[in-house]
């Protein structure tokens, strides 16, 4: 066995063991000994601020190929971990790996509900974590490395999510372990699947369905929905994805559908609409996903739902004929396997790609407004001039995201990762650092809004120091487009904080990016990705570049709400998108809807 001088070096060795290879961190003083036993055994990269850093580790251990390296974050006491509340928050909406080591005082300062506080920088951090975390755990003393690694591995086990370790300064420094509580925990245990007289019965649904559509989330790997692209292809059944998923298969795979969501697709959220059965499989089919109006969800169809989470099929929306508790992936093999192909399928999978070339990707009906660059055409483009094993990251709120969603036509084995759960702004550039970071070779393409870019500005000087090849795509619509909209809409134009005339303090961009030293070029409305940004965009190293974008601008389709006579929101549901269809062309795309709307 090593010999060590203490307890953090023994317990940063265990992580090192179980692939950890980045911390990433803040440092602090009641972390001073984990710090000087991450120095020497794993990559230790310095963040601004600890929400960056949390961020980042999400984003890092999302993207990073399976077996290669994983990050966690270590932060210090009191303020340390607090500031990386939403972050782990996220990842628990997202069901992702994180795992999240905070420094304590000695247990001996500890309060224990005595007094409010006793030690500097002291805290019940483990409460304050708990509810978004899947296990926390606090170490006052040294303790065995099958209790530590058993909560660890926790956070990667489905359903994934954060996990919290609270280490006091005391038991840091202590001495290591004996040997004999220092051996290997119990292997892992073996997947959960979902029980073969479950198998049979949505065999038997599929077989009986003449509009399926597979819904394929989060809850299924790039790995494993790579590993079946041929086998889905011959299956014959159109593929949609969720947002967390949308990286799973290539937008030219043959059974490729499209984005549904309530920012989604238009030709998606239609074909979905007439789908007389859909096979959710690996997606918990959030508010999001389903749309406000989730009591007209698959409106004329039933619903297989396979999710990890016995809950989340039973949450009471939407309606779920088939609830299945199981893994997805496990699940979605024992389908391509056992399913066969009917050729009364090919009826309409030819109406769903008929679907999508009536409704382009790019409203008609949106405008932008001369000396302006059009969102739509230029994020339609991002994924052709990145690279086949390139990173796309479309922040996490707001008009450059939903853009971004609703226009993207991924190819090759390009990546595709945004958190919408809880759409925190300022997510976009730490996401794309903790991406970038696990992808070394590859370029990564940030797209994101002058509004929340700002909120984690200081992470540009993580991005400067560590030459990072990120392309920052910064829209600048002059503040927060979404509540301007929201303003203009629902209150008759009654602004406040929304741009810089109500209030909202934004830096010169161009000012901002010299100061990191990192290359910045203003875009072409006439030329978007020529001259100086095509210059950018294949050199090494990060690229600043701002692109004007209209204030005003449009941004369609969506789904319309109306605030009703009790001040309560009524949303329309899915396929029922503004703008509304001319009647030739609805009479069209609406072919199974029986009459068109019509509610379960």
């Amino acid at each position: 066995m090593t010999a060590y001088s203490k307890y953090s070096d023994q317990f940063v060795d265990w992580l090192v063991d179980e692939g950890y290879t980045h911390c990433f961190f803040v440092g602090g003083g009641n972390i001073m000994h984990l710090l000087d036993s991450v120095r020497s055994r794993l990559v230790c990269v310095p963040f601004v601020h600890e929400v960056g850093a949390t961020i980042a580790a999400e984003f890092f251990n999302a993207s990073a190929d399976p077996g290669t390296h994983r990050a966690f974050v270590l932060v210090t006491a009191g303020p340390g971990v607090t500031n990386t509340m939403t972050g782990v928050a996220s990842a628990w909406g997202e069901s992702r790996e994180l795992l999240v080591i905070g420094g304590q005082v000695k247990a001996s300062d500890l309060s224990r509900g005595e007094v409010r506080l006793r030690g500097l920088q002291e805290l019940d951090l483990s409460e304050i974590m708990r509810p978004v975390c899947k296990r926390v755990l606090r170490i006052e003393a040294p303790i065995p490395r099958a209790a530590v690694l058993d909560v660890v591995r926790d956070g990667a086990r489905p359903r994934k999510g954060p996990v919290f370790i609270e280490f006091c300064l005391d038991a840091q420094a202590a001495a290591p372990m004996p040997d004999e509580l220092a051996v290997a925990p119990a292997p892992e245990p073996a997947v959960t699947r979902v029980p073969d007289e479950g198998v049979e019965a949505a065999l038997a649904m599929i077989s009986a369905s003449r509009r399926p559509v597979i819904l394929m989330g989060l809850g299924v790997s790039r790995e494993v929905a790579r590993g079946l692209s041929d086998e889905l292809a011959e299956l014959g059944i159109p593929i949609m994805f969720t947002w967390n998923g949308a990286d799973r298969l290539p937008s030219d795979h043959p059974m490729y559908a499209g984005r549904p969501n309530t920012w989604g697709q238009r030709a998606a959220n239609i074909a979905l609409q007439q789908a007389d059965l859909l096979i959710a499989i690996g997606s918990r089919l959030s508010i999001q996903q389903t749309g406000f109006a989730y009591d007209e969800f698959i409106p004329v169809g039933e619903v297989i739902q396979v999710d990890i989470d016995e809950r989340e099929l039973h949450k009471g929306h939407p309606h779920v004929e088939l609830p299945l508790c199981g893994d997805a992936e496990a699940f979605l093999v024992d389908i391509v396997a056992r399913a066969k192909h009917r050729v009364e399928w090919e009826e309409w999978v030819d109406f769903v790609k008929e679907l999508q070339q009536l409704l382009p990707l790019d409203d008609p009906q949106n405008t932008t407004a001369p000396g302006y660059v059009d969102p739509y055409p230029l994020q339609a483009e991002i994924a052709n001039i990145a690279g086949e094993n390139d990173v796309i990251i479309p922040g996490s709120s707001g008009a450059a995201y939903t853009v971004s969603m609703q226009t993207l036509s991924l190819r090759a084995r390009q990546k595709l990762l945004s958190n919408k759960q809880i759409a925190s702004m300022g997510y976009g550039l730490c996401s794309a650092i903790g991406a970038s970071l696990a992808n070394p070779g590859a370029r990564t393409f940030l797209m994101e809004g002058d509004g929340g870019f700002a909120q984690n500005i200081q992470e540009l000087g993580t991005v400067a120091i560590n030459q990072l090849p990120i392309k920052i795509f910064l829209f600048n619509n002059d503040g927060y487009a979404s509540i301007r909209q929201t303003q203009r809409n629902y209150f008759n134009g009654r602004w406040l904080g929304c741009d810089r005339s109500t209030g909202v303090g934004l830096p010169d961009w161009e000012r901002l990016a010299a100061t990191y030293d990192i290359p910045y070029a203003s875009m072409d409305p006439n030329d978007p990705l020529g001259g100086e940004v095509a210059r950018l965009l294949a050199s090494d190293g990060p690229a600043f570049i701002e692109v004007p974008v209209d204030p005003d601008q449009t941004y369609y389709p969506r789904i319309a709400s109306s605030v009703t006579a009790d001040g309560s929101m009524k949303s329309n549901p899915l396929h029922r998108m503004s703008p509304d269809l001319a009647d030739d062309l609805a009479e069209t795309v609406f072919k199974y809807l029986i009459p068109t709307g019509v509610s379960k």
